[in-house]
């Protein structure tokens, strides 16, 4: 008879590829997801740091997201639609134009892409170049933005760039802000040598970015640079595209990134938490005169995700339809800085690092980074590095964590940083 092999082999092990990440450092069987919390097969929880890296920013099951798509699939609502017209799709575009547009005046049109955040990227600079004819895109140092080839030449990681195993072009890669440190200013730097025609950087179709590099390392733009970046964008021709897959949905306390720095992307690539419940979705926001695409022109057979379009309504008119979330996530965030500068406090040289509630710090290097997170996993807290070196402790809590539940996540936090530290000095003791 023909061994059970399920009984004397992981699964995982067996057949996923060796291409799986995450499950590597945190292997438990995870059965069931609530709020912040996770729970695996044997009744054991952690608290959740990660959010599925920003997709679950309303944390996990949130309730009134999951009895609105019970409902949806229970009366045998659309499953996959194209790009038909839906009421799902009708209601999640209402309600973003209402509470998320509208306030903000903001004119962009919707365009569906794919179900994940390369693919917006894709289409963002696909839109770029058609729009202006040029080919050239100018993206930052440790910005992330996608491992699909035109998304992974713009994204600064080597390893993820290795990948590709071909040339990655179309892209000049220059110096994000704080890249040289204090007191070099990157945004004129770039504005001198697009000004000189031998400066070497051909005119550009866009320059991308993110304000806040969360795979980078947490990488904080100031309004200042971001602003410079804009009238650098406009002064030669190109469009200005904001990558707030990370960033976005409140994750920096607002629900753009950028909202209050007072520019006005072209072009913004959303996905991660847009559809409020970690189902796949993405879109592009694009001003009215730069949506240049003609019908299928940039197209795919999940091109909007009907389920999503029923929890992403929810989820603005639940949390974006007045002030009260906003008020909310300004008190957390503040929790936030101040639990990680404790944290910074037992490290020498450590820096607090994002902003928001997308917030780290820096412990110089990637092996001690990883050593807190995995003793973090064995005393109950979900949690990852960054950096592009790994060496960023960071923290992406659901934004709807009770402040009891951050409070105890920080304790266990800053007990495995404790231990890790401790056992480090006695091994150099020795």
């Amino acid at each position: 008879m023909p061994k059970d092999m399920t009984l004397t082999d992981d699964i995982f092990t067996r057949r996923e590829s060796a291409a799986r990440s995450y499950c590597r450092g945190m292997p438990a069987m995870f059965a069931k997801g609530r709020g912040s919390e996770l729970i695996d097969a044997d009744g054991n929880s952690w608290i959740d740091f990660l959010a599925g890296c920003s997709s679950l920013n309303y944390g996990h099951n949130d309730p009134e997201m999951k009895a609105a798509l019970v409902e949806h699939i229970t009366a045998d609502g659309i499953a996959h639609g194209l790009d038909l017209h839906t009421d799902a799709k009708a209601g999640f575009i209402e309600a973003f134009e209402r509470h998320i547009l509208a306030p903000r005046d903001m004119d962009h049109r919707i365009m569906f892409t794919g179900p994940t955040g390369a693919n917006a990227v894709e289409a963002a600079m696909k839109i770029a170049r058609k729009v202006t004819g040029r080919t050239n895109i100018i993206a930052f140092t440790n910005g992330f933005h996608g491992v699909t080839n035109g998304a992974l030449a713009a994204t600064g990681n080597g390893y993820h760039r290795g990948g590709a195993a071909m040339d990655l072009a179309g892209v000049t890669r220059m110096p994000f802000d704080g890249y040289f440190g204090e007191g070099v200013d990157t945004a004129a730097q770039l504005e001198q040598m697009l000004s000189d025609a031998s400066g070497g950087v051909d005119a550009p179709a866009a320059i991308i970015l993110e304000t806040v590099q969360g795979e980078g390392g947490l990488n904080a733009a100031s309004p200042e640079w971001v602003r410079h970046i804009e009238a650098i964008a406009r002064k030669h021709g190109a469009l200005l595209i904001i990558d707030d897959i990370q960033a976005g949905c409140g994750r920096c306390g607002t629900f753009f990134s950028f909202e209050e720095m007072g520019v006005t992307p072209d072009i913004v690539t959303m996905a991660k938490s847009l559809s409020g419940f970690g189902l796949p979705f993405a879109a592009v926001l694009v001003r009215p005169e730069h949506d240049v695409f003609g019908p299928a022109e940039h197209n795919g057979t999940f091109r909007g995700n009907t389920h999503a379009f029923v929890t992403a309504r929810v989820a603005i008119e639940k949390f974006w339809a007045g002030e009260a979330f906003t008020k909310e996530l300004a008190e957390k965030q503040q929790l936030i800085h101040d639990r990680l500068a404790d944290l910074a406090a037992m490290v020498p040289g450590a820096t607090l690092k994002g902003r928001g509630l997308m917030q780290g710090v820096d412990v110089g290097s990637g092996e001690l980074a990883g050593a807190i997170c995995a003793r973090a996993y064995e005393l109950g807290l979900v949690i990852e590095t960054s950096g592009n070196e790994d060496q960023v402790v960071k923290v992406l809590a659901p934004l709807t964590t009770p402040v009891e539940t951050f409070s105890k996540g920080f304790d266990i936090l800053l007990s495995a940083a404790r231990g890790v530290l401790d056992g480090q000095a006695k091994i150099a003791a020795e």
